[in-house]
């Protein structure tokens, strides 16, 4: 019953959807482009960032018996990145064996440790690519510290909505969402020679797929997994999402249709959100039906890069499944 109500509320038509995609030519990209990596880092342009940026701190070959069973498993290292507030990122780095110079970027979400996505990290290794793992910001083996807000006293930050206390003039919390990614990925490229880099994310590490591919070329294929939808879609409460989702001075200059063309544009690009038909969490149902051919015509417009939908009816789960993984591999192969 409710997922009838869910779709007969879609009241925008794809004229509407059109008209939402202020996008038509590559100086369009490259201004939206500039816009986020001001948003995000206070600068105009990625490559600034890069410039800017430090390095993690890189722990070698450590030990961790929740791991003890994977196979093609060389080592693992762990890294680190510690920004603003004191706020940290861990992230393992999963090398195989055998190595395919692939490496598979995975994303978890508000469910917490990546170790959650543990059957996926399998998956990949087993196919001979390189896993770097990342959890959101306050989650997982992330840090919850303790900070002092003018005005406010000491808060314990464990939530993403608690974030918005820390907006000021010279800084954006947004940041923490998308810093510590483009930082391992500098420290990638400085020590290895990957072929290719992929993203996948589940949930709000879809969302975070989402933001994050939208900004940085490096990414040639993403795939968020019931990460996101546009706001006009989002009738039901569970499906607004948290502080970083309605983000009103991100969307409303850069909307999420126009994160899905930033996403999936450039030279061997594309972008594929999938879904989970009957997903009891997140975006669930045919929405995506009012954007999709839209999004298709304007890249096949731009004339670079690869637009997709993928609806996943094989479970009722919040998942990334054996089924959306062996897409995914079709997919990147």
């Amino acid at each position: 019953m409710k997922q009838k109500t869910i779709e007969s509320n879609q009241f925008i038509n794809q004229a509407n959807v059109d008209y939402l995609i202020k996008i038509d030519s590559k100086a369009d990209i490259d201004q939206k482009r500039d816009f986020l990596t001001e948003f995000f880092w206070d600068v105009k342009s990625l490559q600034r960032v890069k410039d800017k940026s430090q390095l993690p701190e890189v722990e070698s070959d450590i030990s961790d018996s929740n791991y003890k069973d994977l196979q093609n498993l060389s080592r693992i290292d762990r890294l680190t990145v510690e920004i603003e507030y004191g706020v940290s990122s861990v992230s393992y780095l999963f090398i195989p064996e055998r190595s395919n110079e692939k490496l598979i970027l995975y994303h978890q979400g508000h469910g917490g440790d990546f170790l959650l996505g543990m059957d996926t990290i399998q998956f990949f290794l087993d196919r001979n690519f390189t896993v770097v793992a990342m959890a959101m910001p306050l989650l997982g083996m992330n840090n919850q510290p303790i900070v002092e807000i003018d005005g406010l006293g000491q808060i314990k930050l464990n939530s993403h909505n608690q974030l918005r206390l820390l907006e000021t003039k010279n800084f954006n919390p947004m940041k923490l969402f998308v810093d510590p990614i483009q930082i391992n990925l500098n420290f990638l490229d400085k020590e290895y020679n990957f072929k290719q880099y992929s993203m996948i994310g589940l949930s709000g590490g879809g969302w975070t797929t989402v933001i994050y591919s939208a900004i940085d070329e490096r990414i040639s294929n993403s795939f968020s997994v019931g990460g996101s939808m546009p706001i006009y879609l989002r009738i039901a409460e569970r499906d607004m999402g948290d502080y970083e989702q309605t983000n009103i001075d991100l969307y409303q200059n850069v909307n999420y249709l126009e994160l899905y063309v930033l996403s999936a544009y450039g030279d061997d690009r594309k972008h594929v959100q999938i879904f989970n038909k009957n997903d009891p969490c997140c975006y669930s149902g045919n929405g995506y039906e009012t954007y999709e051919l839209v999004i298709k015509d304007k890249m096949l417009q731009l004339g670079k890069g690869n637009f997709q939908i993928f609806v996943d009816d094989t479970h009722n789960e919040h998942k990334i499944s054996d089924t959306a993984r062996e897409f995914i591999l079709e997919t990147i192969n």
